[in-house]
């Protein structure tokens, strides 16, 4: 790995710690040869991310844009002057990455720039788009050109991905309704979520953790513990959800506590 390769990887080692301490926690558990690929990944869709939830700016569709472009055109070349993409790109050729996970990522990316509200079936198209096809990357890198095995865990690793981005969704309700003026679950007009509809969506989320629960134990030893932990985080963090009136979902960000946090790493170390 040259040297400009090795420094992009660090720089998306750092944007994934600096973002999120619980996906950063559980990353320690993935094998070495595993552990910057996955960065990779999380820093693409972290900048894209941050286009489209912190710039917000009106020329926020060109930088998305433009980003998009930056990124399958690195795609070919193998290079980018952003590092970010040039790390993500590496992994991607690496690993047989390509348009039919990049493309729906960035319609989705490129949704959140309208306020429409979604109906079923684009919060479902969403979903796929935002979350499902992450975790298809992962999981790429994860079986590591064993199309068979991936092929076999594929429903698995959309199914977690839908349900971490499901949960993400109703812990950040407060802030997507008051802040961005975003609503995404379909059904809940003007962000005004009552207790049946908070059931309902706890109901969904609790059903893709049950159907990919039973592919966890199926994933290479290089990645299973890792996954095995995040599922944990977020299972506990579905629970906590559940037994957090919509009144207070509406005023505040849930979060699991760190010293909890510590010892799910701990069982998912062991797992």
């Amino acid at each position: 790995m040259d040297h400009y390769t090795f420094v992009s990887y660090a720089t998306a080692k750092h944007i994934t710690k600096y973002y999120s301490t619980s996906f950063s926690l559980s990353s320690r558990l993935f094998d070495p040869e595993v552990r910057p690929h996955i960065y990779a990944i999380y820093g693409l869709v972290r900048v894209a991310d941050e286009i489209v939830d912190t710039y917000r700016g009106e020329a926020a569709a060109d930088e998305l844009n433009t980003f998009e472009v930056a990124t399958i055109e690195a795609l070919r070349t193998g290079y980018s002057a952003n590092p970010i993409i040039h790390a993500f790109v590496h992994t991607a050729r690496e690993y047989g990455i390509g348009a039919p996970e990049i493309k729906p990522f960035f319609e989705s990316m490129r949704r959140d720039l309208s306020k429409v509200a979604f109906t079923q079936n684009e919060y479902e198209r969403y979903i796929y788009g935002s979350a499902e096809v992450v975790g298809l990357m992962c999981l790429k890198v994860f079986t590591s050109g064993d199309t068979k095995l991936y092929r076999k865990l594929e429903p698995g690793a959309k199914a977690l991905g839908a349900a971490y981005q499901k949960v993400n969704f109703l812990r950040d309700i407060s802030n997507d309704v008051s802040r961005l003026g975003r609503v995404y679950f379909p059904n809940v007009a003007d962000g005004a979520l009552n207790e049946d509809e908070k059931a309902a969506i706890i109901t969904d989320i609790s059903k893709d953790f049950a159907a990919a629960e039973t592919y966890i134990s199926k994933l290479p030893s290089s990645a299973r513990r890792a996954v095995k932990t995040s599922y944990l985080f977020y299972s506990k963090l579905l629970t906590k959800l559940a037994h957090t009136p919509v009144s207070v979902l509406m005023k505040q960000r849930i979060r699991v506590r760190a010293t909890t946090k510590v010892c799910l790493f701990i069982r998912g170390y062991f797992s």
